[in-house]
């Protein structure tokens, strides 16, 4: 199987809350709207918030969204300026990655990372 192109689909209680929440809260660039929905950039990957297709009722999403950034102090700087709630602060993780949390409006959680630059996933490490 060949995949060329991948993006996470949200289905959210309330379209237009959580449409401003990734548009002007986080400053996403939009990709495409259309008739039911709107799809981001998220650096090489897409959001796309579907005004279709959900319930009421938000279901259970066990997993997270995991959004690089280059410069962690400099995002949490903007995201409160924008009025974006930071569920836990920008902290040094034991695997090395600078991570802060956040929640989108029905409670997907976000994690910002910024890779530091003596971090295995910045370097090559095939002749460790």
């Amino acid at each position: 199987m060949e995949i060329l192109s991948s993006r996470t689909i949200l289905r959210p209680a309330d379209y237009q809350r959580t449409l401003a929440f990734y548009r002007d809260g986080l400053g996403l660039a939009i990709h495409r709207e259309y008739s039911a929905g709107t799809v981001f950039f998220a650096g090489q990957s897409l959001i796309e918030i579907a005004a279709h297709g959900g319930a009421s009722e938000p279901t259970s999403f066990d997993g997270a969204l995991w959004l690089q950034v280059r410069d962690i102090e400099s995002a949490a700087t903007e995201l409160r300026a924008r009025g974006v709630r930071i569920e836990r602060a920008a902290k040094t993780e034991f695997w090395g990655l600078i991570e802060m949390w956040l929640r989108d409006p029905d409670g997907v959680e976000i994690v910002l990372v910024q890779i530091p630059p003596d971090h295995p996933l910045r370097r090559d490490v095939r002749g460790d």
